[in-house]
């Protein structure tokens, strides 16, 4: 174990020695282009900043999920083999707490950025952008969050309340530094 001195004099040592280390690295990986860049930056903020245009409803959103999602998450979402995706409201003050869309996520936004960056797990980000606001409003609409009908684009999902908005506390809210 190493006393404060001790370590602040061995952090110091390997700040000195990192050009060294650095010329001695294995080389692996390339530099990427802005263009490259741009690709991965699909983050979608929790306001909806950063949705992408397109749309979609629960009603075509159930073809996508049989046909891509059914296979991981059973029917309607109801899990096996991967997560359960529907139910579990009013479980996560209890023992066996249940954490679904409809139970545990706080934005609505989250689903999509989710679904548009991981799924199907075997091609992520293969579903277009009314493919995603499709199966995002399917997940919702099985959670009894929206309306089948509802049509689900960047002005719409960032809009929808779910159920457990309130239960997440902000660690460091804004102006608290």
């Amino acid at each position: 174990m190493y006393t404060p001195r001790q370590s602040l004099l061995l952090g110091g040592l390997l700040l000195a020695a990192s050009p060294a280390l650095g010329t001695e690295s294995p080389q692996l990986g390339v530099l990427i282009t802005s263009t490259e860049m741009a690709a991965w930056d699909i983050s979608i903020q929790t306001d909806g900043r950063g949705l992408p245009a397109g749309s979609g409803n629960a009603a075509i959103g159930k073809k996508i999920f049989a046909e891509k999602c059914v296979a991981c998450h059973n029917e309607k979402g109801k899990g096996q083999p991967f997560d359960q995706l529907v139910g579990g409201r009013g479980s996560l003050a209890g023992s066996a707490p249940v954490k679904t869309i409809g139970s545990y996520w706080p934005y609505a936004t989250t689903i999509f950025d989710y679904v548009r960056r991981a799924m199907p797990l075997t091609a992520p980000q293969s579903l277009a952008n009314d493919e995603v606001y499709s199966i995002t409003a399917y997940l919702l609409f099985l959670n009894g969050i929206i309306k089948e009908r509802d049509i689900m684009n960047a002005e719409t999902l960032a809009q929808v309340k779910m159920p457990n908005r309130g239960g997440f506390v902000v660690e460091y809210p804004v102006g608290a530094r």
